[in-house]
């Protein structure tokens, strides 16, 4: 996993993304302690805000764009 103490607003989409998939691997595995477990739903709770984060600021990106120049829309 990346650091936990990283700030949140400095990890990469790929990086929270990444983490999110190795806690969700972790708790489906099963094994961990209830408080552990709890820790880390709550961390990837955390990890899908930021992903989400990202996400939606990828697309008011392409929403603005599309606004600016509604050609592009029809060139993908």
């Amino acid at each position: 996993m990346t650091d936990s103490a990283a700030k949140p607003e400095s990890l990469s989409y790929e990086q929270a993304r990444d983490e999110l998939a190795l806690i969700v691997q972790r708790l489906e595995s099963g094994g961990a302690s209830l408080e552990e477990s709890l820790a880390l739903w709550e961390r990837g709770e955390q990890l899908a805000g930021i992903c989400q984060a990202w996400l939606d600021g990828a697309k008011a990106k392409v929403d603005a764009a599309r606004t600016k120049d509604p050609g592009i829309a029809g060139e993908a």
